[in-house]
């Protein structure tokens, strides 16, 4: 297979400033998804980093407006000394696609509803905003690839097959990630999502399959991705035990579930899960633990906590 991987590190850190951009389109893509479309002239020298690069959206406070939003290299100790009530939201989102010849940033929006009760104040603004609003963005000041744009896919060369695995939040990335593989990629993908119609189509290799797993409310949030997961890892490996010491205990509550290799792993399986934190967790400990896959060859990532906006 062709090598996927992004470049693992670079030493020239990219400066991150604040896009001050205004929203051009509204797109719905199904019951419990928008794609804004932000526009700005500064978004032409935005450093666009490809594949699952985060972002920060930062939101004005409700009344107030993006004047409130901290620029320069001590934005950050600026935006922290703010009162409550003017200190601008900040989320961390998933840069969908970049148009630097047009000046454009489309971004994804989850609208999370009463069924998982996880949303928050930029789902939704993002739910009922319309073109002329504005807002900022947070990202790189050049074009780059790796950690320091924000990119965690980063798959070695020596890897034949892919694991990715995900809950709704994660789909922006996803998307973005697969339409970028190779021709040659071979894997699999398994997408939770919570209702029928938030199936999204897109432009993959031949031999990388997608397989959607509605809830439609009728089970718990995760169900369907970890059997699904289970079955996509019976069918690329042989259950084997640990490859090493087993993991840790992660205690989710208070502490971060985002384990990225450090290292150039080697193996031939590469593996990408993100979403709610306890259902990763679990999703890890059987990939590691009960099928042997190298936790170096596994990036885990736990966007959100269920039960926490």
């Amino acid at each position: 297979m062709t090598t996927m991987g992004t470049g693992r590190r670079r030493a020239d850190a990219p400066d991150y400033r604040m896009h001050v951009v205004e929203v051009a389109r509204s797109v719905r893509l199904g019951p419990n998804f928008v794609r804004l479309t932000f526009t700005g002239e500064s978004l032409r020298r935005f450093g666009a980093g490809g594949f699952d690069q985060r972002i920060k959206v930062v939101l004005p406070r409700p009344g107030r407006t993006v004047d409130d939003v901290p620029d320069g290299t001590d934005w950050y100790p600026r935006w922290l000394a703010m009162p409550d009530e003017v200190r601008p939201t900040i989320r961390t989102y998933t840069v969908r696609e970049h148009r630097p010849e047009t000046a454009e940033l489309d971004i994804d929006f989850v609208l999370h509803g009463t069924e998982d009760g996880h949303g928050g104040p930029v789902s939704s603004w993002a739910a009922t905003t319309g073109p002329g609003d504005t807002i900022a963005l947070l990202g790189p000041d050049r074009p780059g690839t790796g950690r320091m744009w924000g990119v965690e896919w980063c798959p070695p060369a020596t890897s034949r097959r892919l694991l990715l695995a995900g809950d709704e939040t994660a789909v922006p990335a996803v998307a973005a990630i697969v339409e970028s593989l190779p021709p040659d990629a071979r894997g699999i993908v398994c997408v939770e999502v919570p209702a029928s119609g938030d199936e999204q189509t897109w432009d993959v290799p031949d031999g990388v399959e997608v397989r959607w797993l509605v809830r439609s409310g009728a089970v718990p949030h995760g169900q369907l991705l970890e059997e699904s997961v289970a079955r996509a890892l019976a069918e690329l490996c042989e259950p084997t035990g640990p490859a090493g010491a087993e993991l840790e205990d992660i205690d989710v509550d208070n502490a971060s579930l985002w384990e990225i290799p450090e290292d150039d792993p080697t193996g031939d399986l590469y593996g990408w899960l993100a979403g709610e934190a306890a259902v990763i967790k679990r999703l890890r400990r059987l990939m590691v633990n009960d099928y042997g896959v190298p936790r170096g060859s596994v990036a885990f990532m736990g966007y959100w906590r269920e039960g926490r906006c």
